[in-house]
Parts: C-alpha cells; sequence; structure tokens
C-alpha cells in the first residue's frame, strides 16, 4: 500500500470502527443524546475529505460523524461531547449532531434539514470575496434537496460562481419513506442542472473513484472558480436515528438490503487492496487492533472526563434575563 492507499484504509476503518462500538455502548446511557449513524456510507465522506486539504472547509448535517472523523477531527473531543462532557468539540453542549473541530476546517454541524447549505455557501462568498484559493464542501442527504432552501442557496451560488461543491450523500429513504414515493426519479443532478450547474452522479461505496472524481472538481473549480453538485448513491446499514437495526419495520425489502451490504464500501475497498495483493487479513487484524486500542483510550477519556460547570450554563447564549 501506498501512503495515500493507508490513509483511506484507516480512515474507512476508524469511522466504522467508531460508530459500532458507539452502537454497542449506546445501551449504556452515558450518551443522552439521539445519534444518526453512518454505518455504510464511509466512503463518501473519505473519498471526498481525503481530497481536501486542511484549509478548505467542510459543513455537515445531523448525520455529521463521518465528515469530522474524515476530516480529521479529535476522536477524543468528538466523544466527549457525545458524552455531554466539558472537554466537549462544543463544550458538552451540542451532542453528536454539532460536531464541528474548526483547527482542521471541520466548520459546523446542523441537524435542521438543508439549513446547513446556506450557511456553507456564506463560506465560499467570504472566501472569494477574500481571494482565497480554498474550496468549501457542503454535505446532506437526498432529502434535503426537497427544501426550498436548497434551491436559494444553489441558486447564489451559481450567479456568483462560488467555490463550493454541494455533495448529495442519496441513502434512498427521508426516514423510512423510500425515493419512489417522494420523487419521480433518483437522478438529482437535475437539481443542479436547474441552476446551470456542473453536476456528477455515482456510486457513493467507491472510495478511490470518489476520491479521483473529488479531485478532477477542486483542480476544475481553482482554474474556474463555480459551484459542483455531486450525487453519491450509497446506503445506511442501520436506522435513521439510533444504533439498531429497525428492518423490522419492513420499509425495505430483503433483496434491497443485501445488494448493498454485498457492496459494503469497506469490503469492496479492503477486497480491492487484497486483489492487488496490497494487503493481507494479517496486516488488515493488526490496524483493526491498533484503531480498536485508540477507540477504547478515547471512550475511557470521555468517561472520566467532568461535566460542564453549572456556572457555565448561561454561556454561548444569545440573550441574558
Amino acid at each position: 500500500m501506498n501512503n495515500l492507499e493507508k490513509r483511506i484504509l484507516m480512515n474507512l476503518l476508524k469511522i466504522r470502527l467508531v460508530e459500532k462500538q458507539i452502537s454497542e455502548r449506546y445501551a449504556e446511557q452515558l450518551m443522552r443524546c439521539p445519534v444518526h449513524l453512518s454505518l455504510g456510507q464511509e466512503a463518501c465522506a473519505v473519498g471526498v475529505c481525503q481530497s481536501l486539504n486542511i484549509a478548505d472547509q467542510v459543513y455537515s448535517s445531523h448525520r455529521c460523524h463521518s465528515h469530522y472523523l474524515a476530516k480529521s477531527g479529535n476522536l477524543k473531543a468528538m466523544l466527549c461531547e457525545l458524552h455531554g462532557k466539558r472537554s466537549g468539540c462544543c463544550g458538552g453542549r451540542g451532542g453528536s449532531m454539532h460536531l464541528m473541530d474548526v483547527s482542521v476546517g471541520m466548520m459546523l454541524s446542523i441537524p435542521i434539514v438543508a439549513s446547513i447549505i446556506p450557511v456553507a455557501v456564506g463560506a465560499a462568498l467570504s472566501f472569494k470575496l477574500k481571494k482565497k484559493k480554498n474550496i468549501v464542501v457542503v454535505f446532506f442527504g437526498d432529502a434535503a434537496l426537497e427544501e426550498g432552501v436548497y434551491h436559494e442557496a444553489a441558486n447564489f451560488a451559481s450567479i456568483h460562481n462560488l467555490p463550493i461543491i454541494f455533495v448529495c450523500e442519496n441513502n434512498k429513504y427521508s426516514c423510512f419513506t423510500n425515493i419512489e414515493n417522494r420523487q419521480p426519479n433518483d437522478d438529482f443532478t437535475r437539481f443542479a442542472k436547474c441552476h446551470k450547474i456542473k453536476s456528477h452522479k455515482m456510486s457513493g461505496n467507491k472510495v478511490m473513484e470518489i476520491f479521483y472524481k473529488t479531485k478532477d472538481i477542486i483542480s476544475s473549480i481553482k482554474k474556474n472558480p463555480s459551484p459542483f453538485f455531486l450525487q453519491l448513491d450509497t446506503y445506511r446499514n442501520v436506522e435513521h436515528c439510533g444504533p439498531n437495526n429497525d428492518d423490522y419495520l419492513n420499509y425495505r425489502n430483503n433483496n434491497e438490503i443485501s445488494y448493498w451490504l454485498q457492496n459494503d464500501p469497506i469490503n469492496l475497498y479492503t477486497e480491492f487492496l487484497k486483489k492487488k495483493k496490497k494487503l493481507s487479513d494479517k496486516t488488515l487484524d493488526k490496524i483493526i487492533l491498533k484503531l480498536n486500542k485508540e477507540i477504547d483510550e478515547a471512550f475511557l477519556f470521555a468517561k472520566n472526563d467532568k461535566f460542564p460547570k453549572i456556572d457555565t450554563l448561561d454561556k454561548f447564549i444569545y440573550a441574558q434575563k
């Protein structure tokens, strides 16, 4: 494996293992915030973020763990935030849906559907006005395209030729509602074309293809600033909100689930590396063991960290009595 391949593998596995542990530990009730897991969607975050510089900015939504970690967010600060502790990335005030680490360009996560999009467009406008050569990436789900604010923001970005990549992680569902019951088809590039924004639709589970496509997009934007819309078709393996499997509700069928599990992004990537003789089962096991040790230490740190002081309760609020 070269350095790039190794970094991508480590990031994919780290996100998967962190979220698996969140899922397994959630019943302990030490994490009292809702969690929206990206199990099955890791390649979207890693493929895009691995193409970015540290000064490039990422904005996200309620399903933000993968973007935070892929942009090199601090793991201990993330887990402290999920535990409501003072060392959390938002001081224990935000929880799972408000992750940020400005030091690495993970700027903000907002859970209200589509509300992060205009904020990211504003950041891209700031880059342009300050004549900076950086890129803004905003991640959102397919349901965000059904909110009017997406169109307002996309229209503004197009008119002003802003350096932003709109990344739609299409996992087929808005909570429990399939695209088939919400849209005439699943090609969302039409929501870019109507604003004269260049676009591309591709698999969201093939991490190297996403990486190279994002590199090309970034190169194009830096030569000729303008927005781009990237649709990544992927799938979440667990429930919309929470740590468990909810397939007993029968809102998605077994054939569909089986297809996506067979095309799991981490399995696709590890099999690719093994086929190229760049990865062995022994090496993979060693990497997983090392990552699990790091994650265990981070969970222990979060468990032992202190809660915010009561006298800071009114800090960071807009209005005082």
